[in-house]
C-alpha cells in the first residue's frame, strides 16, 4: 500500500491531563487540490475505510508588530477524542497559540512510508470544527514531538523522517519561502512586538529530527530510570550541528522576553522518560550556549508528560531559569491511570505538585509592571498554578 504523491502546499504556518469521550467533527475531506492553482492533490491510494485526506489547516495570520499581552500553548492532543477544549483555550483570548508537540497521535505502525496512520489523524484534526473554529480567530505556530513526528520515542533513526517533514509543512500550511523550509528540520523563530522594551522572541527547538537514539534502561520501570538513563556519549546529538549554530545566532538577536519551545522537559530530573537529562552533554550544551550569547529573558516551554508542572533551576545560567510543561489538552495521565497510582515525581527543580487533569498553558506580559506570568489553566480555563517573574530577574548576572 504506497500513496502516491507528498508535495507541499502553500498558506500560513506557526507531565504527564480526564479526557471526554465523543469527538465534534465533520465529515472528513475528500477534496483535491486543483493542480491548475499549483498545488497537486495528495491523493492516497485507499487503505482502510474511513481514511481522512489531510488538507491544510492555516490559521488567522500572526501580527509580528503586536505588542502581546497573552500566549497560550498546549501539547498532547488526540482527534479522536472531545474537542470542547478549543472553546476554552478562545477564552482565554490569547495573541497566538503554539501547538508544542503530540499534536495528533499518527504513529506509522504499519512502517508504511506513506504514513497513512499520520495523514489520517491530521485529516480528523482539520475535520474537528472545535479546532476549525479557534484557529480562525487565534494564530496557531506548530512544532512536533514524536505521535506526530511519526513514532514513539523516535529521533533520527526514524525511517519516514523526510516524508514527515513535507507532510507537517504541507498540513501546517507553511508558506514556500518560510525559512522553515530553507532547511532540514522544523525549528523556527520569530519576534513579535515592534516597542522598545516589549518584543518576545518565541524559538521552537526540532528535538526529534536530529536527535540520537537514547540509551535504554538497565531496570526497566524503576524509579527515575523507567524508560531510558543518562548517556555521557560525546557523539550523541539533540538538535544536530546545524540547528545549535542557529540557535545560537537567534539567541543573539534583541528580545526582551526569550520563550523556547522543546517538545521535550529540559530541566525535569525526576524521571527516566524523554528528557534532555537523558543527554546530559547536549543539555548542558544548551545551558552554555544561552550563557555564551548573553540572552536574556529566556523561559522553556514544554510538553509531553501528560500532566503539567513549573520548574526552576537556580543554577543552569547566570540567572534564573523558568520552565513551564503543559500536556495534556485532552489525553491526561489520569485518563488511564488509577487516582491512587498517580505519584508525583521526584525532582529537585519541581515548584509544587504535577497537575495530572486536562490543562492548557497561558504566558501573560505586564509591560507596565515590567512581569510575565506562567499559568496552567484547566478545562474549564481556571488558574491552577501560576509563577509571577520580574523580567528583571531574567537579566545575564543576577
Amino acid at each position: 500500500m504506497r500513496y502516491k504523491k507528498l508535495l507541499a502546499g502553500t498558506g500560513l504556518a506557526l507531565f504527564l491531563v480526564a479526557c471526554a469521550t465523543t469527538t465534534d467533527t465533520q465529515a472528513p475531506s475528500t477534496q483535491k487540490i486543483d493542480p491548475a492553482n499549483n498545488q497537486e492533490a495528495m491523493t492516497p491510494a485507499p487503505w482502510e475505510p474511513g481514511f481522512y485526506n489531510p488538507v491544510p489547516m492555516p490559521s488567522a495570520p500572526l501580527n509580528t508588530n503586536k505588542t502581546l499581552t497573552r500566549i497560550t500553548f498546549g501539547s498532547c492532543y488526540t482527534a479522536e477524542k472531545s474537542d470542547a477544549i478549543w472553546s476554552r483555550v478562545a477564552e482565554a483570548k490569547s495573541d497566538a497559540f503554539l501547538f508544542i508537540g503530540d499534536n495528533v497521535y499518527g504513529d506509522v505502525k504499519t512502517k508504511d512510508p506513506g504514513l497513512p496512520e499520520l495523514r489520517d489523524q491530521y485529516g480528523k484534526l482539520a475535520a474537528s470544527k472545535g479546532f476549525a473554529e479557534f484557529r480562525k480567530t487565534t494564530p496557531v505556530l506548530s512544532v512536533w514531538d514524536d505521535h506526530d513526528f511519526g513514532l514513539n520515542d523516535m529521533g533520527a533513526d526514524f525511517f519516514g523522517r523526510e516524508a514527515s517533514e513535507k507532510l507537517f509543512n504541507y498540513v501546517w500550511a507553511v508558506p514556500e519561502d518560510d525559512p522553515q523550509r530553507q532547511h532540514a528540520g522544523i525549528y523556527s523563530s520569530r519576534i513579535i512586538g515592534m516597542e522598545d522594551d516589549k518584543q518576545v522572541q518565541i524559538i521552537m527547538l526540532d528535538t526529534r529530527y536530529f536527535r540520537s537514539p537514547l540509551k535504554p534502561t538497565d531496570e526497566r520501570g524503576a524509579k527515575g530510570k523507567e524508560r531510558y538513563i543518562p548517556d555521557p556519549d560525546p557523539a550523541k546529538t539533540m538538535l544536530g550541528e546545524e540547528q545549535w549554530q542557529w540557535l545560537r545566532a537567534e539567541l543573539e538577536k534583541p528580545a526582551d522576553i526569550r520563550l523556547i519551545v522543546s517538545s521535550i522537559q529540559v530541566l525535569a530530573d525526576g524521571h527516566g522518560y524523554e528528557a534532555w537529562r537523558q543527554l546530559p552533554l547536549e543539555r548542558q550544551r544548551l545551558y552554555d550556549t544561552i550563557n555564551a550569547s548573553g540572552a536574556n529573558g529566556v523561559i522553556f516551554l514544554s510538553g509531553d508528560r501528560h500532566a503539567a508542572g513549573l520548574y526552576k533551576n537556580n543554577m543552569a545560567l547566570s540567572y534564573p531559569l523558568y520552565e513551564i510543561t503543559s500536556s495534556s489538552l485532552n489525553l491526561p495521565l489520569s485518563a488511564w491511570v488509577k487516582p491512587e497510582n498517580l505519584k508525583q515525581e521526584y525532582g529537585p527543580y519541581r515548584m509544587g505538585d504535577n497537575y495530572f487533569e486536562v490543562n492548557f498553558g497561558a504566558i501573560d506580559f505586564d509591560w507596565q509592571a515590567r512581569r510575565v506570568t506562567l499559568n496552567i489553566m484547566d478545562e474549564t480555563g481556571r488558574i491552577i498554578m501560576a509563577q509571577s517573574i520580574a523580567m528583571d530577574d531574567l537579566l545575564p548576572g543576577n
